[in-house]
């Protein structure tokens, strides 16, 4: 892999998102190439990849077929219109992930982000409601230290404040349930944490609150990845699943990070056994290469939009690049690159060997916990007296002058390789991070 590039002579035009821009633009981290587990940084280093990308790249990156199916699509038919057309490959893709999906959601709405699939998630609830004749049921309740993309209904049922101070109230009528991370007796657990189902009785609080014929939809991640990686307590999902059929309120799971291997199976259903009414996806779809989602939805979900006469639309919903032409090559591509490589249950075969190197981290200078799951990981640091953040950020350049990317999340360290990587990628993944954490201030 090598590539030849000549650095931007102006940086200070693009605004970056979720970047410290001042910071960057002094001393700029650039990749310019990559190929399987590896980046490639603009002085020719090999970088391994020890985020996916942001979470997405699964099939790990410059994979031939995906490649080929993008090629191909792009001179063929570049784009189609979305509303009252359609092309082939878009009900081919939609056919083949309902093939991998929890019965019985078997209906797809694509959307081109995460963020996008949220919103469009929270809309088919609160729809769903009105056309059933519930027409009060509006309320939406997320929980706290929940990550839902960068909407406005993904900000205001997500619950991470840095993402919502900047931008005052929302949406109204929407609360929130407690989250689940508890050190305290949760600390270095090995896969799901023993204690914090009773947690989710937390919900039953605000159905008191506000009384279930207000209460549209709770939405969770299975895995909560971006505020720093929380597992949900064993019996935890279920128990939700439980009061939310009690009180007649859907359940939706963002697997926006969760879905396409990561937890071991295609979706968290086929890890935890618990199926929710409403399913956002992204990210893995497409393995990073186009931006696409997709939001799996119940049969009696959308058949309950089926009505009425047949010329007429029947949900007032959509994108201009909804199922786009290229974007669904790409999807065919990536599910093709799994099913022969077997990659949505790699995670359960390398489970074992990432937890024992992830946990061999304990007890290394300021590390207060570790938490792992499928190809999932997280280093949670002390933080530093005065400067939250600072700590694992500086682990985080150390690393990357190391030729390894990890992920930051306030002082906690992520990690989430492509499903690809080998037990010797894995062994030089952990091999640096002990290095750094030894002398970190």
């Amino acid at each position: 892999m090598s590539q030849s590039v000549t650095r931007p002579n102006n940086l200070n035009a693009f605004w970056m998102p979720f970047t410290a821009n001042r910071q960057f633009k002094e001393t700029p981290r650039m990749l310019v190439a990559a190929d399987g587990m590896y980046y490639q940084s603009e002085d020719g280093r090999q970088i391994l990849d020890g985020t996916a990308g942001l979470w997405c790249c699964n099939a790990g990156h410059g994979r031939p077929k995906i490649i080929e199916a993008v090629q191909k699509q792009v001179a063929e038919l570049d784009y189609a219109p979305a509303f009252q057309m359609g092309h082939p490959k878009v009900f081919e893709l939609a056919s083949e992930l309902c093939e991998i999906s929890p019965e019985p959601m078997n209906h797809v709405f694509f959307t081109n982000s995460g963020s996008e699939s949220v919103e469009t998630a929270l809309k088919m609830a609160i729809a769903y409601h009105r056309v059933k004749g519930d027409a009060s049921r509006t309320r939406l309740i997320g929980r706290e230290r929940g990550y839902h993309g960068v909407n406005f209904g993904g900000i205001s049922v997500g619950g991470i404040v840095s993402n919502r101070k900047h931008f005052g109230t929302l949406l109204g009528g929407v609360d929130h349930i407690r989250h689940t991370h508890d050190i305290e007796r949760n600390a270095f657990t090995r896969g799901l944490p023993q204690h914090g189902a009773e947690l989710a009785d937390d919900l039953e609080r605000l159905v008191a609150l506000h009384d279930a014929s207000t209460i549209a939809a709770v939405i969770v991640e299975p895995m909560a990845g971006s505020t720093g990686v929380l597992m949900p307590p064993v019996g935890y999902l279920q128990r939700l699943r439980d009061i939310c059929d009690k009180h007649g309120i859907l359940l939706i799971f963002d697997e926006v990070i969760t879905g396409f291997g990561r937890m071991g199976g295609a979706f968290s259903p086929d890890v935890f056994g618990v199926v929710p009414d409403i399913m956002t996806t992204a990210k893995g779809l497409t393995s990073g290469v186009i931006p696409m989602g997709a939001v799996f939805v119940r049969d009696e979900i959308h058949d309950a939009f089926m009505t009425g006469p047949e010329h007429l639309i029947e949900f007032f919903h959509g994108y201009t690049y909804s199922g786009n032409p290229v974007a669904c090559a790409a999807g065919l591509g990536t599910l093709e690159t799994y099913r022969e490589e077997g990659l949505l249950t790699r995670a359960t075969e390398l489970g074992p060997y990432w937890e024992d190197a992830l946990h061999s981290l304990k007890g290394l200078p300021h590390v207060i916990d570790i938490r792992n799951f499928g190809l999932i990981g997280a280093i949670e640091l002390e933080p530093m007296p005065g400067a939250p953040t600072k700590r694992a950020f500086t682990a985080f350049l150390e690393a990357f002058e190391r030729n390894v990317l990890i992920r930051t999340t306030g002082d906690i360290i992520a990690l989430s390789p492509p499903l690809i990587v080998e037990k010797s990628q894995i062994d030089d993944l952990f091999g640096v991070l002990a290095d750094v954490l030894k002398n970190l201030d």
